[in-house]
């Protein structure tokens, strides 16, 4: 039941998905772990504008390059994409199997669990889409094969993120789409302005926590080398987590979520809001609008351990 891995991706490890990041580029530059070269803008070798322009180019070089090798097979690609909606799809029947014995789960309806179904499963599957190949990382650092990346004129972190760009992912996505829908039509809820609004902030909010939960994850492959298992447990596991209501975990958990890795941000608290439900730690009700605070604080302290990680990188010296 949730929280299991996609391993469907195929290919081996070794196998350089990123050729795309580099090309018309010409030219080669020192390797100084980052990446930022190429044809840069008139922003100035050092601009964070410019960084940010070149990541996102590459990433689309790299992703596009990945999506027209899928549809190269576009039967394979239908019959992963149902395979892949099929099987997130059990943890949702998992749980209206539990509702055919009991009326209520940690005092919450079947209606208010799918909102947090949802909400989780959308913003799980949209950072899972764009940036879940980060958990290769691992493999990338024992074997060598990062020393590739690193010699490219391309951000390293866009080419790992968009590295086997998996389009199949927006099956997880389209399931929790529904079960998101199927909140909204049957949740006893007073909509305002207000509550409507916060839905989209909860979703993009939430994208950008799991992202940072990627990337935080990446870089502590960085010592730990193969340990995407650890990572997993914090992404795939998260999202599991928070497809439950907060009242049926211990407190020691849910203050562990709240305030270590605040995943808690990305559904309970502003669903606590939007539900008319207090929080389990009696938290102040402000605190269910800083879900945008709290995903930017945890993208910035993700960029630093990144850096701090890639500078860290000596290769393996073979």
């Amino acid at each position: 039941m949730g929280g299991s891995r996609d391993r469907t991706d195929g290919g081996d490890s070794r196998t350089d998905g990123c050729g795309a990041a580099g090309s018309g580029s010409g030219g080669s530059r020192p390797v100084d772990g980052r990446g930022t070269g190429g044809n840069r803008p008139a922003g100035g070798p050092g601009s964070g504008g410019s960084r940010v322009a070149d990541g996102l180019r590459a990433y689309r070089l790299i992703a596009g390059m990945w999506l027209r090798s899928t549809m190269a097979y576009r039967a394979s690609f239908i019959m992963t994409t149902i395979g892949n909606f099929a099987v997130t799809a059990l943890d949702f029947v998992a749980i209206l199997l539990m509702f055919s014995r009991v009326d209520a789960l940690g005092g919450y309806t079947l209606p208010e669990i799918a909102f947090l179904y949802g909400l989780s499963g959308v913003s799980f599957g949209l950072a899972d889409l764009a940036i879940g190949s980060m958990d290769r990382l691992g493999r990338r650092v024992r074997d060598g094969t990062l020393d590739t990346l690193l010699v490219r004129p391309a951000p390293v972190l866009a080419q790992i993120a968009a590295d086997r760009f998996a389009l199949r992912r927006l099956g997880r996505v389209t399931q929790g789409a529904l079960v998101l829908g199927y909140a909204f039509a049957t949740l006893d809820v007073h909509w305002t302005a207000l509550k409507v609004l916060l839905v989209p902030v909860m979703v993009v909010s939430g994208w950008a926590i799991f992202c940072a939960v990627f990337v935080a994850g990446a870089a502590f492959q960085f010592a730990a080398q193969d340990a995407s298992e650890v990572q997993n447990a914090f992404t795939y596991g998260g999202t599991t987590l928070l497809q439950y209501p907060p009242t049926v975990f211990a407190k020691e958990l849910v203050r562990g979520v709240t305030f270590v890795l605040p995943l808690a941000f990305v559904n309970w608290l502003p669903a606590t809001y939007v539900l008319g439900r207090p929080y389990p730690l009696g938290l102040p009700r402000w605190t269910a609008f800083a879900s945008p605070l709290v995903a930017a604080v945890c993208c910035a302290l993700a960029g630093l351990a990144w850096r701090a990680g890639l500078r860290s990188y000596r290769s393996t010296g073979s």
